[in-house]
């Protein structure tokens, strides 16, 4: 017996607060999902710190959801509206490692190079924002690893990197000699973004060269380690970090991520000629936001339209990798540090299945 989302919410009623409201009566339940024998939730707390004493009932929660009846599997996140307030820099002290410094003139290098441990890189790229480009590229990781690959994640959106809030990580990556770079690691993935060098609310003001730089940086200074593929999140557009990676590193192929509707293909092909200029070849297009399907009613809608990205595909002989859907889950998954892929709703299977294509075909 399939439980109903009114037999959840009458369950979750009996948990209190400490202010005697509940879950519910308090409107702090997100994305309540009920996939056969399985549920998955959201609390969604105002702060960071009201989300952190909501723990216990977090797993409280959880707890009596999985003893309803039909119920074998019970997953509930926490998340919040705001970061969290960072600690003050503490004052460097005698005997610490020497700061990095990120940015600056690229250095001269001799072809192409890779990584050494890195077996593929794989460029995620689109041609413009907005599309859910970050999302596809944390999910996909995550759906990679799940699946026992080794993966590696670096965020060149160097003008709005969003990667350490995705996939969960603050820590500033230490460097033991001023030159080396640790990369961090997050729910089966290696990572690095330059969000971790800089503060939350800081914006990077460079030009190309600083940016070619930073790229060359996080390549080449970063210890990534044996990796079956290495996941370059780019920026939007097609300016110099696209062709920075493109021109000097042993780029295996690129994915491009495009919502159905026409505004969001004209910039797709744009992406896609960028690429077959930079002879790097695109192993796929991947149609993300392409159902949209009432949490309520379960009435299915095509927001942006549907299709057009798969289309385009066989237009072009280019693999179609599979089509995304726009679900609240994922967002509130990306919030919280948490990305959908970990779990087994509907969007993560859809993820799943992309990582098991790109496997199949080589590619990752």
């Amino acid at each position: 017996m399939t439980p109903t989302r009114e037999i959840v919410l009458q369950a979750l009623e009996t948990l209190a607060l400490p202010d005697g409201r509940t879950l519910v009566s308090a409107d702090l339940i997100r994305a309540l999902n009920i996939n056969e024998d399985a549920v998955s939730f959201v609390i969604e707390a105002e702060t960071p710190e009201a989300a952190a004493k909501l723990q216990p009932m977090r797993a409280a929660a959880e707890a009596i959801v999985a003893k309803l009846p039909g119920v074998t599997k019970s997953q509930v996140m926490l998340t919040a509206h705001a970061p969290a307030a960072k600690a003050p820099a503490k004052p460097a002290t005698q005997g610490e490692p020497p700061s990095l410094k990120i940015g600056g003139h690229p250095k001269q290098q001799q072809g192409k190079t890779k990584p050494s441990g890195v077996a593929r890189i794989l460029a995620i790229g689109s041609g413009k924002g907005g599309v859910g480009k970050s999302t596809v590229s944390s999910n996909l990781a995550v759906a990679l690893a799940k699946q026992g690959r080794r993966v590696g994640l670096l965020d060149a959106d160097i003008y709005g990197p969003s990667q350490p809030r995705m996939m969960g990580v603050s820590k500033r990556p230490a460097s033991p000699d001023g030159k080396t770079i640790i990369p961090l690691h997050n729910h089966g993935v290696t990572m690095m973004s330059i969000g971790l060098m800089l503060d939350e609310a800081q914006a990077v003001v460079w030009r190309g060269p600083m940016l070619m730089g930073a790229l060359q940086q996080m390549l080449g200074q970063v210890e990534w380690g044996e990796l079956d593929v290495l996941l370059v999140d780019l920026p939007p557009g097609t300016g110099d970090v696209q062709l920075t990676l493109c021109q000097k590193s042993e780029v295996t192929g690129a994915i491009v991520v495009s919502t159905p509707q026409d505004v969001a293909l004209l910039d797709a092909r744009k992406a896609l000629n960028m690429f077959d200029t930079l002879k790097t070849p695109v192993l796929g297009l991947i149609e993300n936001m392409s159902t949209y399907v009432c949490p309520k009613c379960g009435h299915e809608e095509h927001l942006f339209g549907h299709g057009g990205v798969e289309a385009e595909a066989q237009r072009l002989d280019i693999p179609f990798l599979g089509a995304l859907p726009l679900d609240l889950s994922v967002r509130l998954a990306g919030d919280a540090g948490a990305p959908v892929a970990l779990g087994d709703s509907p969007a993560a299977k859809s993820y799943a299945q992309m990582a098991a294509r790109l496997i199949a075909g080589g590619m990752a």
